[in-house]
């Protein structure tokens, strides 16, 4: 972390800086978390310069402060008969826009550091949607690999027997996240009305079709950051069509954006999962990699028992060695330090847009935009998945049911809606082209002036 954020000159730039200071003398083991804060908070200068009133109203100190942090554990059966113990949390940060919204994340490495970077990310995700839903996040340090469908579900029912009494369809709407897919919200919803005796569609989403699903939520995150990068492109006057393009990931967000990019006219020729990667010079084969990785549930290393020209290579980092015009990072948070962002610049990168949560850290942005690579921050270019889901919110509470189509259509809107209000902010505040300081403050001002409008509690 740096010190100060910023050379203090400005009323609005002393403020700052004293705010996180003093988050990072209180929360200095949280590291995600201070980075998705010091990652906004250098974008706000501007409009701290502006906008006197926020310091008047104290925003940044309040806006970094969740609402309540739920911690609670979770105590299951597993096959043999053994007792389990893990640890589940939900965050609830911020709720000025609507009901507090955001994914349940199992996995080995969620803390609370990881819950409060998420859920502070996805207030401003959120927001930039346009749609009336706040931040939230949620998740536990189970890890559902290697685990039998009946542990899963004794593990999920354990879960919302303890998240059960913080949700609800007006009050806070979890989703899927890493580790938990329609299977998981189906056992998390069916444990939710077994306690409360409610069928309160609402209250959960990433439900499976015809069960209070939603139709394209599958698929939302991966086609909305394809979506969001073909704007980048339309407004420099290209296009997908023959680029290159490097996936990281084999989950939901990074199978559809390999395929929408497909349908877009891209070559997509690497993915990658925890283990390692695969290269495949002729293009990914979509119907492949779906059968391993949404049918089997297998490891990505087999793809190239179905593909010999195929190759695969253990450990994710260097799956950014590999030429391409367009970066498309699915993974997870930091995948993308300062080197890797050398080596695909080096390689001839032109645009890079994150599907993942925080994939590229702050030193691999600076090398981005300091050399005019168009770059589509996360809050931006992944937020499809969170506007679908308000979308089956939507949905739920009106009873009705939407087309593919059109669910695609809304989808696309938005997400050109988002490029558009990122491209306007930024330039408003004097940053031209730059959507990382364009999505923060877009995001942000929406946020904090419905905080000055509700008063201080």
């Amino acid at each position: 972390m740096t010190s100060p954020l910023v050379k203090a000159k400005s009323e609005a730039e002393i403020y700052i800086n004293t705010v996180f200071e003093q988050m990072k003398k209180k929360y200095y083991h949280q590291t995600e978390f201070l980075q998705a804060v010091e990652e906004i908070f250098i974008s706000l200068v501007p409009v701290f310069e502006q906008h006197p009133e926020y310091i008047k109203h104290n925003i940044l100190s309040r806006i970094v402060e969740p609402d309540r942090i739920i911690s609670f554990r979770v105590t299951w059966l597993d096959d043999q008969n053994n007792v389990q113990v893990n640890r589940g949390y939900r965050v609830q940060f911020n709720n000025v826009v609507g009901p507090y919204k955001g994914g349940l994340r199992f996995h080995p490495s969620v803390n609370e550091s990881i819950m409060k970077f998420l859920a502070f990310e996805q207030i401003f995700k959120n927001s930039l949607t346009g749609l009336p839903i706040g931040g939230a996040k949620g998740g536990a340090d189970f890890d559902p690999k290697g685990k039998s469908d009946e542990e899963i579900m004794r593990f999920c029912q354990a879960f919302m027997t303890e998240l059960y009494r913080y949700i609800g369809p007006d009050v806070d709407v979890p989703a899927g996240d890493i580790g938990v897919g329609g299977r998981e919200i189906g056992y998390l919803f069916g444990q939710y009305k077994r306690i409360c005796a409610a069928h309160e569609a609402g209250v959960l989403t990433g439900k499976k079709p015809g069960y209070g699903g939603s139709l394209v939520r599958t698929e939302a995150t991966g086609y909305g950051l394809v979506y969001f990068v073909e704007e980048m492109l339309h407004d420099h006057k290209q296009s997908f069509l023959d680029k290159t393009v490097v996936v990281s990931g084999s989950g939901n967000v990074a199978i559809y954006a390999i395929e929408k990019a497909q349908h877009f006219g891209a070559k997509v020729v690497a993915c990658s999962d925890s283990s390692g990667y695969i290269y495949d010079p002729d293009g990914i084969d979509l119907n492949i990699l779906k059968e391993i990785k949404e049918v089997k549930r297998d490891r990505i290393r087999t793809y190239i028992d179905y593909r010999p020209n195929a190759s695969y290579t253990e450990g994710c980092s260097g799956i950014w060695s590999i030429p391409c015009e367009i970066a498309l990072p699915c993974a997870t948070q930091n995948e993308i330090d300062g080197d890797a962002a050398r080596t695909l610049i080096s390689n001839g990168v032109k645009v890079v847009a994150e599907g993942a949560n925080m994939p590229s850290n702050l030193e691999a942005i600076n090398e981005f935009l300091n050399n005019g690579i168009l770059f589509g921050p996360a809050k931006a270019a992944n937020a499809g998945g969170v506007a679908t889901s308000a979308l089956e919110m939507a949905q739920n509470s009106s009873r009705t049911y939407w087309s593919f189509s059109e669910v695609d259509e809304k989808l696309h809107n938005i997400m050109k809606s988002i490029y558009l209000e990122c491209k306007n902010a930024a330039s408003t505040y004097g940053f031209e082209g730059n959507l990382v300081v364009g999505s923060n403050i877009a995001g942000f001002v929406k946020v904090a002036n419905g905080m000055i409008s509700e008063g201080v509690y």
